[in-house]
């Protein structure tokens, strides 16, 4: 069982900057790759971004490519997400979330190839 844990959300005002943390267990860490997927109240939840095993392969959102950084340390069983010049419509919980099985594709940003998942940590820009 391998269990998710993020943390570094909070509040802050449009064009600031947030970094979120999540912590994975277990020793197969590095792999698999990782995303962040965010879900808005009334929205569905949408991809942000994916990172391979190694790190050495990412994917983002159009709407956050250029803003937002995934990275891992591995040793550290932890993925990052740094998010810069944020707006209010990125105001959501954000979950990270473990790829269901080993290689990294483009279809990363589908949901339904994650197996698990983090409780999730809230988001708030205000303008």
């Amino acid at each position: 069982q391998v269990q998710l844990v993020e943390s570094g959300g909070g509040s802050v005002q449009a064009g600031g900057s947030l970094r979120l943390s999540c912590a994975a267990s277990g020793r197969t860490f590095s792999m698999y790759a990782m995303g962040w997927f965010r879900q808005a109240p009334g929205k569905e939840r949408e991809f942000v971004a994916a990172i391979s095993g190694s790190g050495g392969s990412t994917s983002y959102a159009n709407s956050v490519n250029g803003r937002f950084t995934i990275s891992r340390d591995n040793a550290k069983n932890t993925v990052y997400l740094q998010m810069n010049i944020l707006k209010p419509e990125d105001t959501a919980v954000y979950y990270c979330a473990r790829a269901r099985s080993w290689g990294y594709s483009s279809s990363m940003s589908l949901h339904g190839n994650y197996d698990y998942w983090g409780q999730g940590t809230q988001v708030t820009v205000s303008s």
